[in-house]
């Protein structure tokens, strides 16, 4: 059976913000290499890609962001440096997630790949125009709703995330929650880690209920798991062990 190539992000078709979404991912010339071939060079030669003072790996097993996500979080990382604009996407990005987050209609209509282009891109706009969203944020997340990937962005914004970290010499933790975690509990659990790790931290936080209750953290190759599921499994085991 033959499969059509997975389509690709480039620095060319988000910065294409007057032409349709369909045809700025048609005429992307990362559609059948660029990006693909940037992370098979990077994975080969082992080097890191530089932009201004900053040295960071991109792509690769090791790297700080890998797969289809990490191939677009790299292309808009990468532009975001190149025109000055990583506070304002990253603050863009934020704002997107959180509002698609806040609407379980919303967030199961753009990241449910079972949804029509069509359909996810009216919804797009909407949330687009709701948020205030414009620019280098704007025409990316059209690019990814054009190429059928708009059900990864979730993951695509974390791994945009990491490298703004990385680029700004902080610390990425990756925190799993079991409801979502308001300003103070976020600034305790941040400055817990700076005490930690002795740098800023940067927090991805991923809601997961069925965790019952408590927190996971991984910083790096580093977890603690206090999640109340895990807990309960642990006495679970213990009593057949006493049996």
């Amino acid at each position: 059976m033959l499969h059509r190539p997975l389509p690709y992000v480039s620095k060319t078709a988000i910065f294409a913000g007057q032409r349709t979404f369909r045809e700025a991912a048609e005429k992307s010339p990362f559609n059948s290499k660029g990006l693909r071939r940037r992370e098979r060079d990077v994975r080969a030669c082992g080097k890191t890609q530089k932009q201004g003072a900053a040295s960071i790996t991109v792509a690769g097993e090791n790297g700080i962001v890998s797969g289809m996500a990490g191939r677009y979080a790299t292309a808009l990382f990468e532009l975001a440096l190149e025109t000055n604009s990583v506070e304002q996407v990253q603050s863009d990005l934020k704002a997107f997630d959180a509002l698609v987050a806040a609407n379980p209609d919303l967030t199961r209509l753009v990241r449910s790949p079972v949804f029509s282009a069509d359909d996810q891109a009216r919804a797009l706009v909407a949330i687009l125009e709701k948020a205030g969203i414009k620019g280098v944020a704007a025409n990316f997340l059209r690019v990814v709703a054009a190429n059928r990937r708009l059900f990864a962005v979730a993951e695509i914004i974390r791994g945009f995330n990491r490298l703004v970290a990385a680029h700004k010499g902080e610390v990425t933790a990756q925190v799993t929650v079991a409801e979502q975690l308001n300003d103070a509990r976020m600034n305790e659990i941040r400055d817990a880690l700076k005490q930690v790790t002795g740098k800023d931290v940067q927090i991805d936080v991923d809601v997961d209920p069925s965790i019952i209750g408590g927190i996971k953290v991984k910083v790096g190759s580093r977890m603690v798991d206090a999640s109340l599921r895990t807990k309960l499994n642990s006495i679970k085991f213990a009593m057949k062990e006493a049996r």
